[in-house]
């Protein structure tokens, strides 16, 4: 399948799941946890840390200052509302599926496919005179120091040390072109959605 078009399904799910409520929600998210353990464990557990306290700071603040029944009736001051943690659960169970999907996606794509993809979305925004070469080289090279920087116990801050001029590195972008089973999928997925929001 085309690198652009696994991307643009990806976005199209990440949207979709913001409209996901109730026990459908919990379903996704308890899916994604799994298919992301067995899948990415390693990029799961590195992803899900550092979004840890984004987790405890939508708990914190719908559970604690969203307006409703008292959790604990003896301590209505200190609990949290009933209402509140649902709304916590929903917000948290939707950025743990992004963060799982995420975290699969990383695994099972190189960066020059990522890459691939994300400079065939951005060829459209060659008419508002951007360059989609540019962005995904560019997306390109933060991918590869990253990766390269990643598990060393060193931040961005020691890039800004680095001197310059250290060699040079030959950048190959791939551009896939779009096959018959790709134009189907994407029609797909276009009617599917349309058919969704028009429902």
């Amino acid at each position: 399948m085309n690198a652009g078009l696994i991307l643009f399904l990806w976005m199209m799910a990440a949207l979709l799941v913001q409209a996901t409520e109730g026990w459908r929600l919990a379903a996704l998210v308890v899916a994604s946890l799994v298919a992301a353990f067995v899948c990415a464990r390693a990029q799961c557990f590195r992803l899900l840390a550092r979004v840890r306290v984004l987790l405890l700071a939508i708990l914190v603040l719908f559970a604690w200052f969203t307006p409703g029944e008292a959790v604990f009736m003896d301590w209505p001051r200190l609990s949290p509302s009933r209402e509140g943690l649902l709304l916590a659960f929903a917000h948290g169970g939707r950025l743990l599926a992004v963060v799982c999907w995420v975290a699969i996606l990383l695994a099972r794509m190189p960066p020059d496919r990522l890459v691939s993809g994300l400079y065939a979305l951005a060829r459209p925004c060659a008419a508002l005179g951007l360059s989609a070469e540019r962005i995904a080289l560019r997306l390109l090279l933060v991918l590869r120091y990253v990766d390269a920087e990643s598990g060393n116990g060193r931040d961005w801050r020691h890039w800004l040390l680095l001197p310059a001029g250290d060699g040079v590195e030959t950048v190959r972008l791939v551009r896939e072109r779009p096959g018959f089973a790709d134009v189907v999928v994407l029609t797909l997925t276009v009617v599917a959605l349309a058919v969704w929001w028009l429902w």
